[in-house]
């Protein structure tokens, strides 16, 4: 990764395709969600505080019709900024993720600055060369690991930056180190085994013991891995054996002259200078103690950005940058990272517009009524694209357990269904739908921080999803017989 200052603009990057932006998809989901507010009836379930969920929670057979508030044009461009700090949503903070962009651009600004990135990337590549397709399930995996323990999600946006640049000098595309990230956590989180944000959660909000259906979730974990690394090797050995069969190639150049340094700065800096070198302890420090602190000490967004700030300061010292080079450098890393944080905001807006329009119970009580009287095969699989569907209005994990399982996972005792099943179905359609929502902002952040638009992200991902999804159903299906 480079200064980007001269790299080709992102309106440049997509030139020849006419697919609408990010920002113009969400705006144009956020009025499409306002518009069935007008046409959905308006309902809500009565909601307790939950103990062992630590929420408030619908109550099944609860749900009424409630006088309609319908969201016109000032409720739509109120959004956005609802969608940032609104309490009483699950959109509810999406400003401490934005801020937390905001810090990680700042950072990977800074060291950017010293070289030691371009640096590193070249002797990585010199050392690997000929073993550069292993890294793809080796980072896949431990990707998975950090989704199946604890919902690895926002935390996966400040890899980009270093895994791209990687990939494109191996002689990959960009699209191959998005997918390791995006899709190495999200087939942690489609076989969720630990994660208490969403599994622990869910199992509670069912009232069963998260442990109910470990063994299901493993072989989802352990086969979709399987399936998503090969799928990624196979799509990066065709890139670099014929580089015109990526579906970015026409964004090559432009991906090579924003990620990668010129071949003059390559000459120059050919080998880690002692500086550089303690710079890129300092840069592979901070990612271990962001790690250690998200999976062990609760961190969440607030001091993951106050460490990303404080690494960048250290380093803007050891590389006696000087006070007006530091912050001249932080600020234009934030800046190229500003449109990822505003996505966040648009993304949750949408989930805003439903919860005030007072529409997300009524969808839920229609899924109800379409489950009851369906035997076990039936059940499990309506349930599964229920959740898939609910997904795109609700990415969150954890919200959406909190607001489908209370109501749901009682069905199954009349289809003669385990209820764990119910909570694997919720978790792994919320996988699933999570590597393709747009409503989603680590999709559209991951897409955004890797240039890749997002019809070049559907073009190389559908096969993959129609695999997944078949495995996913055939195990909850199979399960559900047993």
């Amino acid at each position: 990764m480079t200064d980007n200052s001269n790299a080709v603009p992102p309106a440049q990057e997509q030139t020849g395709s006419r697919f609408p932006t990010a920002y113009t998809i969400l705006v144009v989901l956020i009025i499409f969600v306002a518009a069935l507010t007008w046409v959905i009836p308006a309902g809500s379930y009565d909601r307790v505080m939950s103990d062992t969920v630590g929420r408030e929670v619908a109550v099944a057979g609860t749900y009424q019709e409630v006088p309609p508030n319908p969201q016109g044009f000032t409720a739509v461009m109120l959004a956005p900024g609802a969608g940032f700090y609104d309490p009483d949503s699950y959109a509810a903070n999406a400003i401490d993720v934005a801020l937390f962009v905001l810090f990680l651009g700042g950072f990977l600004g800074v060291v950017t600055a010293t070289g030691a990135i371009d640096t590193g990337i070249r002797t990585v590549m010199t050392k690997l060369a000929g073993r550069e397709i292993w890294m793809i399930p080796i980072m896949m995996s431990l990707f998975a690991v950090g989704g199946t323990t604890y919902g690895m999600a926002e935390e996966t946006l400040a890899f980009y930056a270093i895994l791209i640049p990687v990939m494109i000098a191996a002689g990959y595309d960009a699209v191959t180190g998005v997918a390791i990230i995006m899709i190495g956590a999200g087939i942690g989180v489609l076989g969720l085994t630990i994660n208490p944000f969403a599994t622990v959660i869910a199992a509670n909000a069912a009232g069963i013991p998260f442990t109910d259906g470990m063994a299901l979730r493993f072989i989802l974990l352990i086969g979709g891995l399987v399936i998503c690394a090969a799928y990624v090797m196979r799509y990066a050995r065709r890139v670099k054996a014929d580089p015109s069969r990526s579906v970015v190639a026409k964004q090559a150049d432009a991906h090579r002259a924003i990620f990668l340094a010129d071949s003059q700065t390559a000459a120059d800096t050919s080998r880690l200078t002692g500086t550089q070198s303690v710079v890129l302890i300092i840069f592979g420090l901070t990612f271990v103690v962001m790690i250690w602190g998200v999976s062990t000490q609760e961190w969440w967004m607030a001091r993951m950005g106050a460490l990303f700030l404080g690494s960048a300061i250290v380093i803007g010292l050891i590389a006696r940058m000087g006070e007006k080079k530091l912050t001249g450098n932080f600020i234009d890393g934030a800046r190229d990272l500003l449109g990822v944080a505003l996505v966040v905001g648009l993304a949750r807006a949408i989930v805003v517009i439903m919860e005030n329009g007072l529409i997300a119970d009524t969808i839920l009580h229609s899924a109800e009524q379409s489950l009851g009287g369906l035997g076990d095969l039936a059940f499990i699989n309506l349930m599964f694209w229920i959740e898939v569907g609910m997904s795109f209005f609700v990415p969150s994990s954890s919200g959406l357990a909190v607001l489908t399982m209370p109501i749901l996972a009682p069905l199954a005792d009349f289809a003669g269904v385990d209820r764990s099943l119910v909570v694997t179905a919720y978790q792994s359609a919320n996988g699933l739908v999570n590597l393709i929502n747009p409503t989603f902002a680590v999709v559209i952040g991951g897409l955004a921080i890797g240039r890749v638009s997002y019809d070049r992200w559907l073009a190389f991902i559908w096969p993959l999803l129609l695999i997944l999804t078949v495995f996913t159903s055939a195990a909850l299906s199979v399960a559900a017989l047993i």
